[in-house]
């Protein structure tokens, strides 16, 4: 009997006009919280033991953590016309910095000089100026799911013509594949995710996932081939860092040569892993953060997270990330705006398709491919851009019909709306067509009288196609 009361209880709550909204604010601002606690205890004892300063990480990631919690705060006050309006103009600012990313890659590594023009200086995924840096991949994630919801939406029923995919969706789509997969295959993972997402939420038919399956396992081949030519942090002439990873993935060396070569990383995640069992060794008690772990605070934060917090810790995180996809999908159901639905689809399949890409590669389910845990993991400019996407979920949450009806029927003080966010519009209301006159029981008849005269004397309702008297008309 308690376990069905529970569920009766649960289903209450989520049948309430504003669960998705709150469960989106709980799920996410808890992942936000885990993730300022791990970064400080992964970085802690290395800050201290560079420059004396424990905090010296987590004060950086607090400080964007703020900066992305004013571009929710921004998010999810804007309506979807606006988000429609940025879909060309955010693609366009993406594709731009992708590009210059990459030509100042390549202008360096032909030069063997350092990739900088003048104030600015590129990295293999980032960009720099002076000590601000923007990785413009993760802009790419964010635009796409604008641009590709704007367009699909557009397109409705005629999706399932190949010819209304492949203009314009597929050549762009490519471009971005081929623009952040040369320097960076996980982000583009990401992006195959996210557009399968926008896909699927458009009813897209299955032949057509067949064929964009095989010619994506094509295009990643591809992007696996060309390491060995210099792509990403490859090095022409030496062996394919990317390829070693799938071989060492499939048919991992002995344990012995692991710990000198390219699976060195995996072996030290599984220790940490291991030395946590099920209830871990206790926050901040972890012992492969000490330089055991390569990239702890960044793309191995769930090992950090395993080692100190167990399996019920990592039972937490990865339970956090279902309720963020169960409400994401559930946003994107209860939404009537085709755009909003198709948005809402792929930024929950962005963020959940690169949590499991990384939490997989973590724990020997996935090869590895270096792409961060979203909320819990270092980086200024992935946080920024996951909570501004969560933001436009916030907002979509809120332009739910039964959660924009019941804050239209109990709206929250003036004060609120201008603080944190303005009332949705209500669903369904459309400015309907005038009926015509005779239509109306509140007009004289005397004035359909007169109507009815002057039509007949100009003839001018024949010639708009509304031919009759006003009596043929009433009936």
């Amino acid at each position: 009997m308690g376990g069905f009361a529970a569920l009766a209880a649960l289903r209450g709550l989520l049948s309430r006009p504003l669960a998705s909204y709150h469960l989106l604010l709980a799920s996410s601002g808890l992942l936000l919280l885990i993730g300022l606690t791990m970064v400080f205890s992964a970085t802690s004892v290395r800050d201290y033991a560079a420059g004396g300063n424990a905090s010296a990480s987590l004060v950086k990631q607090a400080i964007f953590a703020v900066i992305g919690i004013v571009a929710f705060w921004v998010c999810q006050r804007l309506p979807a016309r606006t988000y429609r309006a940025l879909g060309r103009p955010v693609l366009a600012v993406a594709v731009g910095l992708l590009l210059l990313l990459n030509a100042l890659v390549a202008y360096g590594r032909l030069t063997r000089a350092p990739a900088r023009i003048g104030p600015l200086e590129a990295e293999l995924l980032g960009l720099y100026v002076g000590g601000l840096g923007l990785q413009p991949s993760e802009l790419a994630k964010f635009a796409l799911v604008l641009w590709g919801a704007y367009v699909l939406a557009r397109k409705g029923a005629a999706l399932g013509w190949w010819r209304e995919l492949a203009t314009p969706l597929f050549p762009v789509v490519g471009l971005m594949f081929v623009l952040v997969g040369y320097n960076d295959l996980g982000s583009m993972l990401c992006l195959v995710a996210l557009v399968v997402g926008l896909l699927w939420a458009a009813g897209v038919r299955l032949r057509v996932f067949a064929t964009l399956s095989a010619i994506g396992l094509t295009g990643i081949g591809l992007l696996v081939a060309v390491a060995s030519l210099g792509a990403g942090s490859g090095v022409r002439g030496e062996e394919n860092y990317r390829l070693q990873r799938l071989t060492m993935f499939v048919s991992p060396p002995p344990l012995e040569q692991c710990r000198e070569e390219l699976c060195y990383q995996m072996v030290q995640a599984r220790y940490a892993i291991a030395n946590g069992g099920w209830f871990g060794t206790g926050l901040g008690q972890g012992r492969s953060k000490w330089d055991w772990l390569p990239a702890a605070e960044n793309d191995f934060i769930f090992a950090v997270i395993a080692e100190e917090l167990g399996v019920v810790g990592c039972a937490v995180v990865v339970t956090l990330f279902a309720v963020l996809a169960y409400t994401g999908l559930r946003i994107a159901r209860r939404v009537d705006d085709p755009f909003r639905r198709l948005a809402a689809a792929g930024v929950t399949a962005w963020l959940i398709g690169q949590a499991f890409i990384n939490i997989g590669g973590v724990i020997g389910l996935l090869p590895l491919t270096g792409v961060p845990l979203p909320f819990i993991s270092v980086g200024g400019s992935a946080l920024v851009v996951t909570l501004a996407a969560v933001g436009m979920l916030a907002s979509f949450a809120r332009a739910e019909p039964d959660a924009a009806r019941a804050l239209h029927a109990r709206p929250p003080a003036r004060w609120v709306r201008l603080v944190w966010a303005p009332l949705p519009p209500i669903p369904g209301r459309r400015r309907r067509a005038a009926s015509p006159p005779a239509a109306r029981r509140s007009v004289p008849r005397a004035r359909d009288r007169r109507e009815d005269d002057q039509a007949a004397s100009r003839g001018a309702r024949d010639s708009r196609g509304r031919g009759g008297s006003a009596n043929e008309r009433r009936r």
